[in-house]
């Protein structure tokens, strides 16, 4: 597929109410249903960046998975964001993606984000995920990851990159909103691909404030929507594979990238 639709759905959560939660979304699948290839959901969509997972109903992580497959076959479109999960006696936060016929990748946050203690209660992931859909090669990354350059970076291996999309799902504050785009922007100008980001609106019980501006940066620098700070519900963007190729092609700039490796402790 050339093209690729994605509804980023940013409404304000429900505090630690997955299933409002999930009534919330519903709604929104019913109004972009046969409009969308993707159904991309905030970090945390279940709860809101809740960083005391011991409050979190653990019979919800297996509710959102059948409910996710439920959505992502309904409507004909992958369904995706992070959630709470916890696994032989440890918590992560964790990537979700599944398609339409119900095949299910995941994804363990890497950094974790210290400042507001998430580091204290999750663990963080090990490994990069990249997977094919629709014929486009996505990575995703969940909030903080974004901050971190030598993680996101896309390879360029027997003239085959790694990826071809990165995925973004936050809880990102409103006060650091300028560092959010200029972050997605910095991201698929250095890696040759585009750069999808989803936050969320409205307030949590952390004190903290969100003003959405979730957003797609292609690698030429355009933007879409190209004004900052959209609060709307969903805001719908699209990638053209096509442009991409050609882009690539034109500007050769990953031929002259450095080789490097990451430790992984």
């Amino acid at each position: 597929m050339d093209k690729l639709t994605i509804a980023l759905c940013q409404p304000n959560l429900v505090w630690n109410n997955p299933s409002a939660n999930r009534a919330l979304f519903n709604q929104v699948f019913d109004d972009y249903s046969g409009k969308t290839d993707i159904f991309l959901l905030p970090e945390m969509f279940t709860t809101g960046f809740l960083t005391q997972p011991e409050q979190y109903n653990l019979l919800e992580q297996e509710n959102t998975v059948l409910w996710m497959k439920e959505c992502a076959a309904k409507h004909n479109a992958a369904v995706a964001g992070s959630i709470i999960v916890s696994e032989n006696g440890r918590f992560f936060n964790r990537f979700l993606w599944v398609t339409p016929n119900g095949e299910l990748y995941s994804y363990d946050k890497r950094h974790l984000f210290s400042l507001g203690k998430e580091d204290k209660s999750y663990s963080p992931g090990k490994s990069p995920l990249v997977f094919l859909y629709r014929g486009w090669k996505i990575r995703p990354l969940i909030c903080y990851d974004l901050r971190f350059p030598v993680w996101s970076r896309n390879s360029f291996v027997n003239n085959v990159f790694n990826y071809d999309l990165l995925l973004v799902v936050a809880n990102w504050p409103a006060s650091r909103s300028f560092h959010w785009r200029q972050l997605i922007m910095a991201r698929a100008i250095e890696n040759q691909s585009y750069v999808v980001g989803v936050n969320r609106n409205g307030s949590d019980q952390n004190g903290w404030n969100y003003n959405g501006g979730s957003c797609l940066a292609s690698p030429e620098g355009f933007w879409q929507p190209e004004q900052p700070n959209r609060t709307d519900d969903v805001v719908l963007v699209s990638l053209n594979n096509e442009k991409l190729i050609k882009y690539r092609k034109d500007f050769p700039f990953a031929l002259d990238w450095d080789k490097f490796s990451i430790e992984i402790n």
